[in-house]
């Protein structure tokens, strides 16, 4: 799959990372010359300019990306590139940094795919570790174990098949399903699986290979 992510800082970057890792195309849009050469030196193509600017994001041929982020700490940055990226068919992915509230969500939700605020996920986890709670056990599952989205085609072996019998190897799940360009969710039992459906699954990194046959079959890439 291809993907532009806006923003090369913390959130940016790291999200390009993992893409990257899992063997996906990824094209970074930043206006910061030192962020843009540090993401050349990581691998990815960048397009240098601001986020929020048409001749930008047209230069990143969105018509060809299957989702775009707009993951900069400017809210209204990551707005504008979403909605540029909607206009192309992108599925849509809008980081906002404000105190999480019922109705800055609301302002955004209706006209993006998804609304992220990294900053609460880490409020959260500062509050578990606060209250005695063992926040890093979640890291170390993370050094160990990788969330990847897999897409079936329609040759897939696994087509037609429900979700719950799909067998996967031991060391990996399938934590949440759903159609093409659709919200993922938890599978119902009788969830069944179509073309070009999406997979989200956890699984030891070692496993991944394997998990990609077995969803997309014999012609599967192997995972970067």
């Amino acid at each position: 799959m291809r993907f532009v992510i806006v923003g090369a800082g913390r959130v940016g970057l790291r999200t390009a990372r993992i893409l990257q890792e899992e063997g996906h195309e990824v094209t970074v849009v930043d206006n910061d010359p030192d962020k843009a050469d540090r993401a050349r030196e990581e691998g990815f193509m960048v397009v240098e300019g601001d986020g929020a600017s048409e001749d930008i994001i047209e230069q990143t041929d969105p018509g060809t990306a299957d989702a775009l982020g707009g993951l900069t700490g400017d809210l209204n940055v990551n707005f504008a590139a979403c909605m540029m990226g909607k206009h192309y068919g992108c599925r849509t992915v809008l980081r906002i940094d404000e105190d999480y509230r019922e109705d800055i969500y609301h302002k955004f939700a209706d006209d993006v795919d998804e609304v992220v605020y990294p900053e609460r996920l880490g409020a959260a986890g500062a509050k578990t570790a606060l209250l005695g709670g063992n926040f890093n056990v979640i890291a170390d599952l993370t050094e160990q174990l990788q969330l990847t989205t897999v897409v079936v085609p329609g040759d897939s072996p696994v087509v037609g098949q429900q979700v719950s019998a799909v067998e996967l190897p031991e060391d990996a799940r399938i934590y949440a399903h759903g159609r093409a360009r659709e919200h993922m969710t938890i599978p119902l039992p009788n969830a069944t699986i179509e073309a070009d459906d999406q997979l989200a699954v956890i699984a030891d990194r070692s496993a991944l290979a394997e998990v990609r046959r077995r969803l997309q079959g014999e012609t599967a890439e192997p995972a970067e």
